[in-house]
C-alpha cells in the first residue's frame, strides 16, 4: 500500500530558506495517520507575504528555527514512498533551501505534484489548490500550512481511490 507524506510551507519572502510555517500530513493505508504543524522563525525578519498567509515576524519571533523543528518532524519521512505537495517545485525548493541553510541532509525522496496529478487524472482547470479542493469537495482554509498539507494528502487519497497508483503511468 502506498505510504506518503504531504507537505506545505508558507514563506516570509522569496528566499528559499524563509519558511515561516510548515504543515505535514502522513498517510498510510489511505488514511491520514499523523499530522504536524509548526511556526518557524526564518533567518530574516523580512516578511513580504503577510498579505497571503497572515503571518508576521511577531508571530514567529519566539518560534524555533528550521533546525529546531527538524528533529520533531524528521521521523515522519521514514518509510514513505514519496512526498506530495501542491506545486511541488516550490515546496521542494523551500525544504532543500532550509536544509541547506542549517546543514541538514534533506530526505532523498521523490516529489509528487498534485497540480500535475489533478490535471492528468481529472482534467481539473484551473489547478490552484482551492479549485482542486472544490472539485473534490475537500475542506480547505487556504494558506494555512496545516490545512494545505491535509488537503494535498486528501487529493492523493482521492486519486488512489480512483485507481491511480504511484509510479504507474
Amino acid at each position: 500500500m502506498t505510504e506518503f507524506i504531504a507537505i506545505d510551507f508558507e514563506t516570509a519572502n522569496n528566499r528559499r530558506d524563509s519558511a515561516c510555517a510548515i504543515g505535514l500530513a502522513r498517510v498510510s493505508k489511505g488514511r491520514i495517520v499523523a499530522e504536524a504543524h509548526h511556526l518557524i522563525r526564518p533567518p530574516s525578519k523580512e516578511f513580504w507575504y503577510t498579505h497571503i498567509h497572515g503571518l508576521t515576524w511577531k508571530d514567529v519571533a519566539e518560534a524555533p528555527d528550521f533546525a529546531g523543528i527538524w528533529p520533531q518532524i524528521a521521523d515522519l519521512f521514514d518509510g514513505v514512498d514519496f512526498i506530495s505537495a501542491h506545486n511541488a517545485g516550490f515546496d521542494r525548493g523551500v525544504l532543500y533551501g532550509c536544509c541547506e541553510t542549517y546543514a541538514i541532509t534533506p530526505p532523498r525522496l521523490p516529489f509528487l505534484c498534485t497540480v500535475d496529478l489533478a490535471r492528468s487524472l481529472w482534467q481539473v482547470r484551473p489547478t490552484k489548490l482551492p479549485d482542486v479542493c472544490r472539485y473534490l469537495s475537500i475542506p480547505l482554509d487556504h494558506h494555512k500550512a496545516d490545512s494545505d498539507s491535509r488537503a494535498c494528502a486528501e487529493i492523493v487519497i482521492a486519486a488512489l481511490a480512483d485507481g491511480w497508483r504511484y509510479g504507474r503511468r
